[in-house]
This record gives C-alpha cells, structure tokens and sequence, in this order.
C-alpha cells in the first residue's frame, strides 16, 4: 500500500472541500441515487483525485460527493470498485484508507445483495452483523503503517454494535423491516453456483455478494465504526432455481431505492458525532 499516495489523495479531497465530514458512504447497485439528496454538493469526479480508481459497472457512477444531509457534512462513493473488475484488494480499499487519513471516523456501506436464507426476499433490507470471506487475498497484506494501526487487528467488532442498534431503531421507528444476517464476500463476476450457496449456507451465510467485506477489513484496521447495509435484490443461486440476471438486480436497487434513501437520511440523523 503506498501511504503517501493516500495522504496526497486525502489532501487533495480536503482542499476541494474544505470541511472534514463525519460520515462516508458508499453506494452500491443501483443505489446511487441516493447522492441527489445531498445539499451544497460538491462533485470530484474519481478521474481526478490521486490514486482513485473508475468503475467500470453499470449502475456505479465514478463520483465523490461532498455535501450537507440532515446538518451533517457527508461524503459520498458514486460507485464504487470491485475485485471482478480486475482491482488489488489494495486499489478496492484505498478510498476507505483516504477518508481515515482525511480523519472520517464513520462510514456507512451498502450493496446490493443475493438471499441464501430464505426468510430473506427480493426488496427486503438486512443489516450485516458479520462476515465470511474464503478468498486469501486482503488489503492489508503487505508492509502497513503503523499510523493507521496494529498488524494483527481484531476483527470481533468489525460491523459497529452501537451503529446496528441505531440502524434498527430507526427501521423500527419507520416501520421498515430491518433483517440481521451474514454476508459471505464471493469475488465474481460470475454468480454462484447452487453447490456454493448450498456451502455457504451450512457455514452460516444469510446473504451473499461481489464487495463490502475488503472495505470493512481496512475500516476495522483503522478503527473506523462501520455500518453495512445490503439491499436484497435476488434470491441466490439454486434457492428458488430462477436464473439471476444483473439487469434485474439493478431494477429492483432502483424499485426500493426511495425507501432505502429514507431508511439511510434517518440513520445519519441519528449517529452521534464524537
């Protein structure tokens, strides 16, 4: 990983936007709309920030966001980038170390996600509690520094406690179902096969998906609290034995986009900002 790429591309988004947000966000499939929301917006396309990665997936805009939500400053991840997409682990998770250098200490990460459990449904939201990885490769392999953290870092508590009690609150209090689970990282781009989902089930998978969890390792390491939310847009390969299609993901992301945009302004009004 090269720090002082990280630092010079922290620098550079500090110096367009000039306030140092309390929450980062990332959208996932087909969930980009929800930057539209965003008052006193400032755009930085990825194209022109040190280091960062484009997407390359229908249905991920490549655009930082900064702006005001529910009198918070936020920033926002348009898209983000995947390890399909022929990505390192390093170039996956190297916004997330940037906002840690710019010294944002919560982020919210959303995906668009397939059911292995089948209380879980199309359209359904679910809180992720933990995860299961089984590829070898990670973004924090290699030389670190020890500025960010500890080489061997806890993972325990990677998805925040206090952060899921308020995410559930606030579904609660909306009268949106809010589901927990397990979400096993796949590397992609294919789907999985029935046989995988049938494995990943026995291990105690709930759902499963293409991104997030690299994310989510750099956050912990860096002593990020972390929020993740999957929006359930298929029933995972083998499950009711419909062939999936990412056309559909991406419409059923945009069928719920309204409610999860709400779901996600609500939850960033409530995070208490230390």
């Amino acid at each position: 990983m090269d720090f002082n790429k990280i630092r010079e591309s922290a620098e550079y988004i500090t110096n367009q936007i000039k306030i140092i947000p309390s929450i980062a966000v990332v959208l996932g499939s087909g969930l980009g709309a929800f930057a539209e929301k965003i008052e006193e917006k400032i755009e930085i396309p990825y194209s022109e920030i040190p280091g960062f990665s484009t997407c390359s997936v229908e249905g991920h805009e490549s655009v930082l966001v900064f702006g005001k939500l529910r009198e918070k400053y936020v920033m926002v991840m348009q898209g983000r980038f995947h390890y399909y997409e022929g990505y390192s682990m390093e170039e996956i998770s190297f916004p997330i170390w940037v906002f840690r250098a710019m010294g944002i200490k919560n982020l919210i990460l959303t995906n668009a996600a397939g059911a292995i459990n089948e209380e879980l449904s199309p359209g359904d939201f679910c809180v992720i509690t933990d995860h299961i990885k089984l590829t070898p490769d990670s973004p924090l392999r290699g030389v670190l520094d020890s500025e960010f953290g500890e080489r061997f870092n806890d993972m325990s508590r990677a998805y925040t406690p206090e952060l899921i009690e308020v995410a559930k609150e606030v579904a609660f209090g909306m009268d949106i179902s809010l589901d927990e689970g397990v979400y096993a990282f796949m590397g992609g781009p294919q789907f999985e096969t029935p046989a995988e989902i049938r494995m990943l089930y026995r291990v105690g998978a709930d759902l499963v998906g293409m991104s997030t969890v690299p994310e989510v390792i750099v956050a912990a390491y860096t002593g990020m609290k972390v929020l993740a939310i999957s929006c359930i847009t298929n029933m995972a390969a083998g499950v009711n034995n419909e062939a999936i299609d990412h056309n559909e993901v991406n419409k059923i992301g945009e069928m719920i986009a309204d409610k999860f945009d709400y779901l996600v302004e609500e939850i960033i009004e409530r995070i208490r900002i230390e």
